[in-house]
């Protein structure tokens, strides 16, 4: 982008024709390169040459104003305002790119052409957005949106997780795909469609939902998942949320007529003793007894090679972690 357009995506989420766009989409330039209009850049990607830029501006952004609006904190405890102020380069180029060929990744990443020729024509097509393995709870969270009243008969859902970097704390890009192949696998349903999205997480919250959906329109998505603190994070020196937890959907919901889609809210499931996977209010209300395993305690049982039990993680993806195969 150049900075017209930057400087518009940044204050109003928009681009200057009025699209609707969550977050910029800039190149940076390290201290000390010159490029200036006219000049053409090589792009790499893994040590090969994938684009050329041909650049129409240079400009300095104003990164205390880019995390403000984009970010909603100028705090360097946000892991996104943390990139933009002290790994970006203080140059942003601008200008028009020629691709030589697409990267090449150890996944297949399909564009978003290839995905809505895949995808059943005249039907519902539901995004779910992940970064971390797809467990039991996710696969009953998704397959049941497929039964929300505003998604049609014969819906499909896609899984369209974002396997470029994440949080410090996650699990490599690696493993999470062998997790998801496994799962793909060993878990076949004709109702669940399968593709990777090259996309580094900016825990953004409210712009990035936006950005999420943007993405999954253009890969033929007409519904998408929208749960709890979508795309949000904590503070790494309070621990506090930077978003208040329904702050992603609200500003999600307030476009779905602009963007033409529709959101289907992430309703939790739990699991009980008495009846398996329920939706939490329906075990609130029968006084069940949930059973829980947070996130972090699960990496944990992982790399000491503890059981896992089985109503919390397909045994597929366990292996799959751990890098094994089919055992």
């Amino acid at each position: 982008m150049g900075p017209e357009e930057y400087e518009s995506v940044v204050r109003t989420a928009r681009l200057p024709s009025g699209l609707l766009w969550g977050m910029p989409v800039v190149l940076d330039a390290p201290r000390g390169a010159r490029a200036a209009p006219g000049d053409h850049v090589l792009l790499s990607h893994g040590g090969r040459d994938v684009g050329v830029l041909r650049v129409e501006s240079s400009y300095a952004p104003c990164k205390a104003t880019e995390a403000h609006h984009v970010y909603g904190t100028a705090s360097l405890a946000h892991p996104g305002v943390r990139h933009v102020a002290l790994e970006r380069g203080p140059t942003y180029l601008g200008g028009h790119v020629t691709a030589l060929e697409r990267p090449r990744r150890p996944y297949r990443a399909p564009t978003p052409a290839e995905v809505r020729a895949s995808l059943p024509p005249r039907r519902h097509v539901v995004a779910f957005q992940c970064r971390n393995p797809v467990h039991r709870a996710h696969y009953e969270l998704f397959t049941r949106a497929l039964s929300a009243p505003n998604v049609g008969d014969g819906a499909v859902v896609l899984v369209h997780p974002t396997v470029g970097p994440t949080q410090e704390d996650d699990l490599d890009g690696e493993s999470r795909i062998r997790s998801y192949e496994a799962l793909a696998r060993d878990a076949p349903d004709p109702r669940v469609r399968w593709a990777y999205l090259p996309y580094s997480m900016h825990l953004a919250g409210p712009r990035e939902a936006l950005q999420h959906m943007v993405i999954r329109r253009n890969y033929g998505c007409t519904h998408f998942i929208i749960g709890r603190d979508m795309a949000g994070c904590k503070s790494s020196l309070t621990g506090e949320d930077f978003y208040a937890p329904y702050a992603a959907q609200e500003a999600a919901n307030a476009s779905c007529a602009e963007l033409g889609m529709q959101t289907v809210p992430s309703r939790t499931v739990v699991y009980t003793e008495e009846k398996g996977y329920v939706y939490a209010e329906e075990a609130k209300e029968q006084d069940l007894h949930v059973l829980s395993l947070s996130g972090t305690k699960f990496r944990k049982m992982l790399r000491a090679g503890e059981d896992i039990p089985e109503w919390f993680a397909f045994p597929s993806v366990v292996r799959a972690l751990r890098g094994g195969g089919r055992a």
